[in-house]
């Protein structure tokens, strides 16, 4: 491999607020956002990562927040733009860095499905909703949907976010709002699902973040990546079964074959599982963008 991995980011004399990949760091009105290798699976951050992950997630972000032409926070990618300290390691922080506004964060994950996975095929099967919401009988695992839903989740610490009613969403936030940020993502997902599926990508559903500027809204955090988002192969697509994806789905597979309980410390992963999933996402960049990642 080109590149070890990144499991923290150091600026000198700089404490970040460290989550599951992000590390942020505060200057004034504005923020560094430098994604890690770090990879989580079954709410556990693994002692390995995946080398330049944390690259491949801030380069798919910074192709949709280009493409989308939505309101958003990112400002640069350039790190001159902030005032770092001296001594500060630019080379290991480069590619995976953003310089974006700091925002108000609307305390919400704005989820949009739009094929049936995950916890809303669990929930379909045994009340044919999904958060609540009422679907036609007979789909089965992964079906695409009629349309795209909005399922609403609250953003937790630590542990799974929790899915709630759009009504719920309402008495959080306000009802203006919550339609807004419903409209915007539904709206937001059919034209990324459409560019990405003419890429060969299914997006099968994913999560979007926003934040406040006084009355401004905007997109924040990772934008319809593999780690936000479940990206499926179109060739390969068939209903009817669990799908081969380009996220850490191969971390989740090896993990389960393991005798691991998902309460104790997760096992480290084998070189062959860290270098399949590196390959994976790199793909995933590489055909949304047309672009060669550069760090392979």
């Amino acid at each position: 491999m080109t590149s070890s991995a990144l499991i923290e980011s150091h600026v000198p004399g700089m404490t970040p607020r460290r989550g599951k990949v992000r590390d942020i760091y505060e200057f004034d009105d504005r923020l560094l956002f430098v994604a890690t290798d770090r990879i989580s699976a079954f709410d556990h951050v693994l002692p390995v990562a995946i080398p330049d992950k944390g690259r491949v997630l801030t380069k798919i972000s910074e192709f949709w927040f280009d493409k989308l032409e939505v309101p958003h926070h990112l400002l640069s990618m350039d790190l001159s733009e902030l005032p770092l300290p001296d001594g500060t390691d630019v080379d290991t922080l480069d590619g995976r860095s953003m310089v974006v506004r700091r925002t108000n964060v609307v305390p919400i994950e704005c989820v949009v499905r739009g094929y049936l996975a995950g916890s809303g095929w669990k929930e379909y099967q045994q009340s044919q909703t999904v958060c609540g919401l009422e679907l036609p009988a007979g789909l089965v695992e992964s079906s695409k949907l009629p349309e795209p839903i909005f399922t609403p989740a609250t953003k937790e610490e630590s542990g799974h976010d929790e899915n709630i009613s759009f009504e719920r969403m309402c008495e959080i936030i306000g009802t203006d709002l919550a339609e807004r940020l419903r409209t915007l993502s539904l709206d937001i997902y059919r034209r990324g699902a459409e560019y990405a599926l003419q890429h060969g990508i299914i997006i099968a559903d994913t999560k979007f973040e926003f934040g406040q500027v006084g009355d401004e809204l905007l997109l924040i955090d990772e934008v319809l990546t593999p780690d936000s988002s479940r990206f499926w192969p179109e060739d390969q697509y068939e209903a009817g079964k669990g799908q081969p994806s380009f996220d850490k789905q191969i971390v989740r597979d090896w993990l389960s074959g393991t005798d691991w309980d998902k309460n104790s410390a997760p096992p480290s992963l084998p070189d062959e599982v860290v270098s399949r999933t590196r390959a994976k996402y790199i793909e995933a960049y590489e055909r949304l963008s047309g672009q060669t990642f550069a760090w392979k």
